[in-house]
C-alpha cells in the first residue's frame, strides 16, 4: 500500500488542503487522520460534499472539539475527506466530486456518507479517520471496505462545530484497520463521565431476524463468525430483536427521524441560498419538508418503545450480534435503485442502535466472495469500552488460532 497516491483512490477533498501536525509526544503521536468534511477546522471551510455549501459559508473560526482533542493528542490530520452530500446516503456516490475507490473491492463502493475516511483508511492513506454516523455512515463503510469502525453511545462525544443533519440520531464515529487502534482512539474520544462501569461481556443475543435481511450465503458466512465468537459468552441466545414489532417499522420510524430532522437543519440555508443538490438530494429534503410535526410527535413515543426494548434485552455483559451493513458492496453506478435497495434493507438491520441511542461496533471478521462483510456489535448505552475490548480480544484469539 505504501506505493498508493491519495490521487489514486479520490478520498482526499481538493477544494482545500488541510494538514495540521499533533503535539509530540502525546499517545496518538506519529500517527495520521483524515477527517470527513463536516467537522470545523479554523481558517478552513467544509464542502459538506455539495459546491453550493463551500460557496455560501466563510471559514470556520473554531476547530471542532473532537478534532482539536485528537490533534492534542498527538495525531497529525492529514487532510479532509470526501462525504456523500449533506450526509445523506449509503453508497458513498456523490455526483459533485466523484465516488472513492475501494482498495477491498475493486469496482464496488466504499459505502456512505463516511465514504473518503473509510477508503483512505482501507488504502493505509491515514492510520485512522473520523467519520459520522447517523443511520450506518460509519458501520456500512467498515463492512464494505474491511476495517474496523464504530459508532459510539450517542451523546458520548460533542458534536459542536460539525454540521448537523438529524441531531437526535447524529454521532462521531472513526475507522482503523487494528482494534488496538480503534480502542486507542476510544480512549481519547470517549467522555469517561459516560462511562458504564466494566462489565465482562457474558451474553450473546443472535439477532435472528437482523440476518434474515441478508441472502443466504451472506447469513450462513456470518454466522459462523458468530459461533466463532460464541465460546467467549456464557450464555448465547437466538431472538428476535424486534420483539413484537418487525424491523420494517423501525426502518420506517427512523426515517421520520432522518428526513424530519434532516430538513429543519438545512432549511433555513436550502430557502435563502436556493443551492443546487443532487437529485436524491432534492428528493430527500422534499421527503423531509411534507412530514408534519405531528407525525414527528408521534414518532417520539413510538422511539421511546423501541429504546425501553432494547434497554431491557441489553443488560450489562450483554452484546447484540447482527450485521453490520446489508451485504457486500455493490458495484459503482448500480443506479438508483440499487441505491435504495440498499437504504431499505439497512434501515431494517442498522436502525436499532440510533433509535437507542446505543453504541455498535463493525469488526471485519467476513468474506463473501472474496467481498468484505462485517459482523455487527452492540451493547448498552455507555458500553462502549466493553465492545472495543471485546474486539481486541477476539482479533487476538483469531490471531492465534
Amino acid at each position: 500500500m505504501e506505493n498508493i497516491q491519495t490521487t489514486d483512490i479520490g478520498a482526499f477533498c481538493t477544494h482545500d488542503s488541510v494538514f495540521i501536525e499533533g503535539k509530540p509526544h502525546e499517545p496518538l503521536s506519529g500517527l495520521t487522520f483524515a477527517l470527513k468534511d463536516i467537522y470545523d477546522v479554523a481558517g478552513h471551510t467544509c464542502c459538506c460534499g455539495n459546491p453550493d455549501w463551500i460557496a455560501t459559508h466563510s471559514p470556520a473560526i473554531k476547530t471542532a472539539p473532537v478534532v482539536q482533542r485528537l490533534i492534542d493528542a498527538g495525531a497529525t490530520l492529514a487532510g479532509m475527506s470526501i462525504t456523500e452530500e449533506l450526509v445523506m446516503g449509503l453508497t458513498g456516490e456523490n455526483p459533485f466530486y466523484g465516488t472513492p475507490i475501494n482498495i477491498a473491492a475493486p469496482g464496488r463502493v466504499t459505502g456512505g456518507s463516511s465514504s473518503g475516511s473509510a477508503a483512505a483508511t482501507a488504502a493505509g492513506l491515514v492510520d485512522f479517520a473520523l467519520g459520522s454516523d447517523t443511520g450506518g455512515s460509519v458501520r456500512v463503510p467498515a463492512s464494505f471496505c474491511g476495517i474496523y469502525g464504530i459508532r459510539p453511545t450517542h451523546g458520548r462525544i460533542s458534536l459542536r462545530s460539525v454540521m448537523p443533519f438529524a441531531p437526535s440520531l447524529d454521532t462521531a464515529g472513526w475507522f482503523a484497520r487494528e482494534p488496538h487502534l480503534l480502542a486507542q482512539i476510544g480512549n481519547q474520544l470517549l467522555r469517561a463521565e459516560d462511562r458504564k462501569s466494566f462489565t465482562k461481556p457474558q451474553r450473546l443475543l443472535i439477532a435472528r431476524d437482523a440476518f434474515a435481511v441478508l441472502d443466504e450465503d451472506a447469513q450462513a458466512i456470518l454466522m459462523t463468525a458468530v459461533r466463532d465468537i460464541s465460546e467467549h459468552f456464557d450464555v448465547v441466545e437466538d431472538i428476535n430483536m424486534a420483539g413484537s414489532d418487525s424491523l420494517a417499522d423501525w426502518s420506517k420510524l427512523i426515517a421520520v427521524f432522518r428526513e424530519y430532522e434532516g430538513w429543519h437543519s438545512h432549511r433555513d440555508w436550502i430557502e435563502n441560498f436556493q443551492p443546487t443538490l443532487s437529485k436524491n438530494g432534492a428528493m430527500r429534503m422534499a421527503a423531509g419538508a411534507k412530514i408534519g410535526v405531528d407525525v414527528y410527535n408521534k414518532a417520539q413515543v413510538s422511539r421511546d418503545t423501541v429504546r425501553s426494548h432494547l434497554t431491557h434485552l441489553l443488560e450489562p455483559g450483554t452484546v447484540l450480534a447482527l450485521p453490520a451493513a446489508p451485504g457486500v458492496a455493490p458495484l459503482q453506478n448500480s443506479g438508483p435503485d440499487e441505491s435504495w435497495r440498499i437504504v431499505e434493507k439497512n434501515g431494517r438491520i442498522n436502525s436499532a442502535s440510533p433509535l437507542a441511542g446505543v453504541p455498535q461496533i463493525s469488526l471485519p471478521l467476513c468474506k463473501v466472495n472474496n467481498l468484505p462483510l462485517g459482523l455487527g456489535l452492540m451493547a448498552e448505552a455507555g458500553g462502549d469500552e466493553m465492545l472495543l475490548d471485546l474486539a481486541v480480544k477476539l482479533a487476538g484469539t483469531r490471531a492465534n488460532a
